[in-house]
């Protein structure tokens, strides 16, 4: 055997487990998953018809139960990620600053400390904000019934459900933003830093112009990962506010599942979630073409 065909066998022995890994956990089941959207899969039943596209017709027809059952999980997921993303990227980099700003001894007590939340399970998560945010023995309400003012609907009304589903989230997951934009400030050379002040620039400045510009493509990434994140979103509204008032934070991944597990209509339920993932896509791409398009501009 030849050492350049050896060395050839060699490397793909050694992506082989990954391989394998890819195809058994992603591949397989997307594959899988658009199998059954092409067919009539009720989960209790033997005999699954091939229908083509008729599931995917039926959730683009007005006036259908998928038709309602998506949109409107749709919406809600939407309402979400408007709220949240742009909540999560400043929030991250507002506390990657602070934390680099602290002496450098305290730094790496404080990343521990805000990055703990997000080692947390979902179920730990809930009881702990179920705690703070419950109508009747809350402490939220509990605080302010000691201040002598009127308890708030935490998770039973509205905006003050979606308020505590994003503060939520805000808590569980801001210490892994965190974490990525610290790295990328540490690896802004301090050289550009020292020029600007010999310039005599303020500290806007060197953020407008030196700190935005060099964690541009960290941004990108946060801003993508929590984008698709949101997206995703399932345990905060599920095991918060079980998607109420009403159906007004039943999210599309709750309505999904719902109609895969409770109705039993696994064909329409792997349809929603094929377009789910596309839309998914396509907004990570216009993302990063909106964000590449404005640096070459900008260059």
């Amino acid at each position: 055997m030849r050492p350049s065909l050896l060395s050839r066998f060699t490397s793909f022995l050694f992506i082989t487990p990954y391989l394998a890994a890819f195809c058994l956990f992603l591949l397989f089941p997307i594959l899988y998953g658009i199998f059954i959207s092409l067919h009539n899969f009720e989960l209790l039943s033997t005999e699954h018809d091939f229908v083509g596209l008729r599931n995917y017709i039926d959730i683009f027809t007005p006036g259908t139960y998928t038709n309602s059952l998506f949109f409107r999980g749709l919406w809600a997921t939407i309402q979400f990620v408007l709220f949240s993303v742009p909540l999560l990227i400043v929030t991250g980099l507002g506390l990657a600053l602070l934390v680099n700003a602290l002496p450098r001894k305290l730094r790496s007590l404080f990343r521990t400390v805000f990055f703990v939340p997000y080692a947390l399970s979902a179920s730990v998560m809930a009881v702990i904000w179920l705690m703070m945010f419950d109508t009747n023995a809350g402490f939220l309400n509990g605080l302010l019934a000691k201040l002598s003012l009127t308890g708030v609907p935490w998770l039973t009304d509205v905006p003050w459900a979606w308020v505590s589903l994003i503060v939520t989230t805000l808590w569980w997951t801001i210490g892994f933003n965190m974490i990525i934009f610290v790295n990328a400030l540490n690896e802004v050379p301090d050289d550009y830093y020292e020029a600007a002040s010999i310039d005599g620039a303020g500290a806007w400045h060197k953020f407008a112009h030196i700190t935005l510009p060099s964690i541009r493509p960290v941004m990108l990434f946060v801003m993508i990962t929590s984008t698709i994140a949101s997206f995703n979103i399932y345990a905060q509204p599920f095991l918060l506010t079980r998607g109420g008032p009403g159906d007004t934070t039943k999210v599309l991944l709750m309505n999904v599942l719902d109609q895969a597990f409770i109705r039993k209509e696994l064909g329409s339920a792997s349809a929603m979630a094929i377009l789910m993932a596309l839309l998914i896509i396509i907004i990570s791409i216009v993302q990063f073409k909106l964000t590449t398009g404005r640096k070459e501009n900008a260059s």
